[in-house]
Formats: structure tokens, sequence, C-alpha cells
């Protein structure tokens, strides 16, 4: 599991939710205004639902590994990009690729955990590995900490050590063999819309806090940056908190995992822009928020399993193209909204459309279908050392 949390970090934490980490430097660098920056990231976002589209093609055909490596190649080149960018468009290439990375790496791993770990294990190591946002984004601020002006050097190493752990994991892991289709018993949406309805509401309310939190932080709140980067650690390091949402599901079932996380991600994003200079109050909302975005994207994956027992890696890339999809459309929308009513503002409508996610589960239609038991994949020479 530890390689597979490893893949996320980078992917996740460090090549796409970099983009809002190193804003305040890009600003001063490009002279971009907070529109644009909110298109930037749409951008970024949108490169990510294509790959995860691609994704499921590429495991139902038996090939996780190529998508392990879409996943970690393209991370490695957009970062060496965004490290190399002369102006604004370069920069805006660099964080598509590098953004699109993460789209890759789910269905990827979501495959090769059902092929690796025990039956019993999957939901919890499903959560665990998805916990590795967290660790990302804790590396990447404790990089602001050490050296807040050294973008281009950090993003550099954020492309070795996207190549690195993506070979560390594909040696590590068992690798399913091909399944018929990413979604053999009928469309990638069948069962899914009310899930990919409140994935898509999710996605843009969270939009706020990854991608202007902490140009709040610094803008609006008047920190400096190596305490708005400190502060960037905390929603890391509880963003590893949200690796229990396996066992949320398991105790308390989905709707109720995923109600409970949406309180918790709103009034987060809610306190965050009413006070977002008192340091210690904004630590309490980016940790809040940082658990339980995680957490969220981890009940989406149990969600999409449960809906869609035939086909778990293709339902979790569908899911996550819905919550990507709303981030992006979230990022253009409160970035033309912070440009004209201000930072503040735009998290407080941001931290409403949180809320809404919560509609499409008011009323459920039945009980989930259980997990489903899966066949362990032919051990590959040489692996097997999740």
């Amino acid at each position: 599991m530890g390689a597979g949390l490893s893949v996320i970090a980078v992917t996740y934490g460090l090549a796409r939710y970099g983009f809002g980490l190193y804003l305040p430097q890009f600003r001063a660098e490009f002279g971009i205004s907070a529109g644009t920056a909110g298109g930037l990231a749409a951008g970024g976002y949108l490169a990510y639902c294509a790959a995860a589209l691609l994704a499921p093609l590429l495991v139902a055909r038996g090939r996780a590994r190529a998508a392990l490596w879409v996943a970690g190649g393209s991370a490695a080149l957009g970062s060496v990009v965004v490290a190399t960018a002369p102006g604004t468009a370069v920069l805006a290439v660099g964080v598509l690729v590098a953004g699109s990375g993460a789209g890759a790496a789910t269905p990827a791993l979501v495959a090769a955990v059902a092929a690796t770990v025990r039956p019993a294990g999957v939901a919890r190591a499903q959560g665990v590995v998805n916990s590795g946002t967290g660790a990302g984004v804790v590396a990447g601020g404790l990089l602001v900490l050490a050296v807040p002006g050294a973008w281009r050097p950090a993003w550099l190493g954020f492309a070795v050590l996207a190549l690195v752990v993506t070979r560390v994991a594909d040696r590590s892991a068992r690798w399913p063999a091909a399944t018929g289709g990413p979604h053999p018993a009928g469309r990638p949406w069948d069962g899914l819309g009310r899930a990919t309805a409140a994935a898509v509401l999710a996605g843009a309310g969270c939009a706020g806090t990854w991608t202007f939190g902490r140009d709040l932080l610094t803008a609006d709140g008047g920190l400096a940056p190596a305490v708005s980067g400190a502060l960037w650690c905390v929603l890391g390091a509880a963003g590893l908190a949200g690796g229990v949402s396996g066992a949320l599901v398991e105790r308390h079932g989905v709707r109720r995992a995923w109600c409970g996380s949406l309180l918790v991600a709103a009034a987060a994003t809610t306190l965050l822009a009413l006070r977002p200079g008192v340091p210690w109050l904004a630590g309490v909302a980016l940790g809040a928020f940082g658990g339980s975005f995680v957490a969220l994207s981890g009940v989406l994956i149990a969600w999409g399993a449960r809906a869609r027992p035939d086909g778990a890696a293709g339902a979790a890339a569908f899911l996550f193209v819905g919550l990507t999809a709303g981030q992006a459309l979230g990022a253009v929308a409160l970035g033309g909204l912070a440009d004209l009513a201000g930072l503040p503002a735009a998290l407080l409508l941001a931290a409403g459309t949180v809320l809404l996610a919560a509609g499409p589960v008011a009323r459920p239609s039945g009980a989930a279908p259980a997990v489903p038991v899966r066949r362990r994949a032919p051990r590959r020479p040489g692996t097997g050392r999740w």
C-alpha cells in the first residue's frame, strides 16, 4: 500500500494540487489575476478528466501497468514544463499536463489494490492509498517552508519523484488481466447517476480551497508565506486521516459517510473564508477540509465499487471525472467571482455548493450491494510486495 500511496502523493498532492500551493509565487512571477488562475486550474482539471476516461480502457484490456505509467509520466513531464516556463502560456501547458497524471493514477491503483490485497481488506486499502493526497500536500508545504522562493527547483524535484515512485509501484503490485471492458454490464454511467451529480457539486465547492486557499491566507489574511506554508502542511497532514473512509463506509454506509464528510468540508470552507488572518482558526479550517476532502474521494471509490461491482476501476474513474469536472467549473466560476467580489465571498459560495452535494443522496434508492469478492490475479514474477 505504501507504493500506491506514494504515487497518489506525487500525482495528486504535488503535480495536481501544487498549482494552488504555489499560486502566490505564480501570480508574483507572471502577474496573473484570480480569474486567470481559475482558468489555469480548470485546464488542469479537464486534462485530468481526459486521462481518467482513457485509463479504464487500458485497465479493462489488461494494461493497468500502462495506465500507471501514463500517470507518472504525465506528472513528470508537466512538472518539468512548469519548472521551465518562461511565461503564462507555457505555464498553462505544464499545469494541464501535470494535472492529467492523477486522472490515470486512480483507475490503475484501484485495479492494483484489488489484485494485490486480500478481498476482505480491499475497501480499507483503497482508503489508505487514496489518502496519499495528504502526504503529497504535506511534502509540498514543507518545501515552501524550507525554500519559499525556489519554486522552479521544487517542480523539477516533483518530476524526478514521479518517475521514482511509479517505478516502485510498478514492481510492488500484482497486475490484473483483461476484464473485457471498463463497464461490461452497460454504459459507464449506469447506476451512477446520483453519485455523479453528488461528485460534480462536491468538486465545484471544494475547488475554492484547493485553488485559492493559500492565496486567501496571504492576500486577504495578511499571513506571511512561511505561516501559510505551515498551514498548508496542516491541510495535508489531516488529509492522511481521510484514509479511514473505507472504515467509515463499512460502519455507517455510503450515505452517512458522504453527508458527514460534506458537512465538515462546508464548515471548514466557511471558517476559512471568515477568518483567514487568524492562524489557529485557519489551521483548524484547513485541517478539517483536508481530512474531509480525502474522505469524500475515498467514499466515492467505495460508492462506485458497490454500485458497479462488475467494474470498480471504471466506476471510480467515472466518479472522479465528475468530481474533477466540478472542480474545473468551480475554479472558473469562483475565480471570476473573486475578481468581482473578493476571495472571501467566493469561498462562502463554495461552502454552499459543497452542501448542495448532499441532495442527490438525501433519498436513498435502496441499500447498496456489498463490495464484491474478487479473485486474486496471478502473481507476476518479482511482484506482490504491495
